[in-house]
């Protein structure tokens, strides 16, 4: 025993009866007309190549074998003249030639009338007229003497009758053998034509028929199917309100009855998917409020506790012993690491809800002004950094703040990571409509299995933890947020070792930003040229 599924239609319930059974008599009533077509054009072909197979290989030459006959007595008749007026024997070949000749033609008649009773009878006739003027005028006349003083008047009188005895039943015979040629050609016409009559209207019975059928599975099949279409192109328009008619065939129905429940179960996600949003907005927004008041309630402390660090300091400053020294530093590096990372939780949670004010900017303008901010600190460990650009204004769309809020911590991320006198290197380029910004330096990198990892908030690459370097594991995840918001891709190249490539994409503006007060380290040549920052 068969059970339907849990929330599926069981097809067996819906009603209505197999689409097989509706196409059952269109294709039987199709494949009937195919098949008597098939046979009419087969058996009109058949009967009109037998009407003309008889009319070219039988009656054709029977007739013109009748011809023949006649000929053979005209050349003997012409034969038996020459010899009696001229008596010369040599004038007798023709007429024992066409003697020898009739026989042939004479028994190829006979042997074509034998089961014609009428034509028998005709042809007979002629064979008798034939064999009395070869009998009883031909021969004799051969026999007896011929040339100048042998004419016989009542002879010749009575050779010319049997001759026209000869002609005329011959004429009979011709006139019936043209009569049944013409008979046997329009057989063979009529056959002909009437296949195709009968093509013809097996055609028209089978439009009409066709006609009937198309009709009712527009209105049984297709009908029900348009309208699911109709109704699923509705539900695309986010029409929630539509239901599909249940109609047609079984399959059809178990259709409507599917989709109508994915209607219902999608209703019902609808309902859920709005009640989940509204409580991941209160979410978010309790996690601002969180972040908010967490991050007001720690500086406060942290100012405080910073204020007493820097009393202490001035005013034991000479007296501390080294050990309580080496305490107040890792104090104070821990109140900044503290510090750092509120304004990390803070700046990412601003560019993650906050709406993006954008205006012109020139790209060009914000790196260098991002480099210029960590000069202070590359240049205590012998870090250069160097810009390299096109020398003009790059103009992009964004927010000005958040785009030097990103550089910068590129530029940091590279001067913290490298090693002490490694160069950092900044290139910006442009292609396709882009604005690239490349920063690359020669530092610790990244392990190749952690890269995919990169932009996880709080995470560190374990080469950074194991050498202590300070930081809070929001920076590439802040550079990521910024650059989204403003249509752009960030990519990282690193290999562990060797050093890590950071570059920034973002879409370049049409109509450039006027030329900006190039910052005093910075190179205003249209050439590509290094700059030292």
């Amino acid at each position: 025993m068969t059970t339907s599924q849990p929330g599926r239609p069981d097809p067996t319930s819906v009603g209505g009866r197999p689409a097989a059974r509706l196409l059952a008599p269109v294709l039987l009533r199709v494949g009937l007309l195919v098949a008597l077509t098939a046979a009419i054009c087969v058996a009109g072909v058949l009967a009109s190549t037998r009407a003309l197979d008889h009319l070219t290989s039988e009656l054709l030459p029977a007739a013109t074998a009748n011809e023949d006959v006649l000929q053979d007595l005209t050349d003997m008749n012409a034969a038996v003249g020459a010899y009696a007026r001229s008596g010369d024997r040599e004038a007798l070949d023709d007429y024992e030639q066409a003697l020898r000749r009739l026989p042939g033609h004479a028994q190829r008649v006979r042997e074509f009338a034998r089961d014609d009773a009428d034509l028998e009878l005709l042809v007979t006739r002629q064979q008798e007229a034939l064999d009395a003027w070869v009998t009883r005028y031909a021969d004799p006349r051969v026999a007896a003497p011929a040339g100048p003083g042998t004419f016989d008047r009542q002879r010749y009188q009575r050779g010319q009758r049997l001759f026209d005895e000869v002609q005329e039943a011959h004429q009979a015979t011709h006139e019936e053998f043209d009569r049944r040629q013409r008979e046997a050609s329009s057989d063979a016409e009529w056959r002909f034509r009437s296949t195709i009559v009968a093509v013809v209207v097996l055609a028209l019975i089978g439009w009409f028929l066709l006609g009937r059928s198309r009709r009712r599975l527009d209105r049984e099949l297709s009908a029900p199917l348009r309208a699911i279409e109709a109704t699923v192109q509705r539900l695309a328009r986010s029409e929630s309100d539509v239901r599909a008619e249940v109609a047609g065939p079984r399959e059809v129905r178990a259709v409507a009855v599917a989709l109508n429940e994915l209607i219902e179960q999608q209703s019902r996600a609808r309902a859920v998917e709005s009640r989940i949003q509204a409580e991941l907005r209160a979410l978010d927004t309790a996690r601002d409020d969180f972040v908010s008041n967490v991050s007001h309630e720690l500086r406060t402390p942290l100012t405080t506790i910073s204020g007493y660090l820097e009393l202490v300091a001035e005013e034991f400053e000479g007296d501390m012993a080294p050990r309580h020294e080496r305490m107040l530093v890792a104090t104070r590096r821990n109140v900044g690491r503290l510090r750092a990372l509120i304004d990390d939780l803070l700046m990412l949670s601003k560019a993650e809800n906050r709406g993006t004010d954008l205006e012109q900017v020139d790209l060009d303008q914000v790196v260098r002004d991002a480099a210029t901010d960590v000069r202070i600190a590359a240049a205590r460990r012998g870090i250069a950094v160097t810009v390299t650009a096109p020398g003009r204004p790059l103009p992009v769309l964004g927010d000005r703040a958040m785009l030097n809020r990103a550089l910068l911590n590129v530029l940091s991320n590279a001067v913290k990571f490298s090693r002490d006198g490694a160069p950092v290197e900044v290139e910006i380029t442009e292609a396709t409509g882009q604005v690239r910004v490349a920063v690359r330096d020669h530092g610790i990198g990244i392990p190749a299995g952690e890269l995919d990892r990169l932009g996880t908030r709080f995470f560190r690459a374990t080469n950074a933890v194991r050498d202590e370097i300070a930081g809070t594991g929001l920076g590439v995840r802040i550079v990521q947020t910024i650059i989204d918001k403003h249509s752009g891709q960030v990519l990282i190249d690193s290999e562990e070792g060797v050093g890590t490539t950071v570059t920034l994409s973002l879409p370049l503006l049409g109509d450039p930003v006027p030329p900006a007060t190039p910052a005093p380290e910075s190179s205003t040549t249209q050439e590509p040229t290094p700059q030292e920052v």
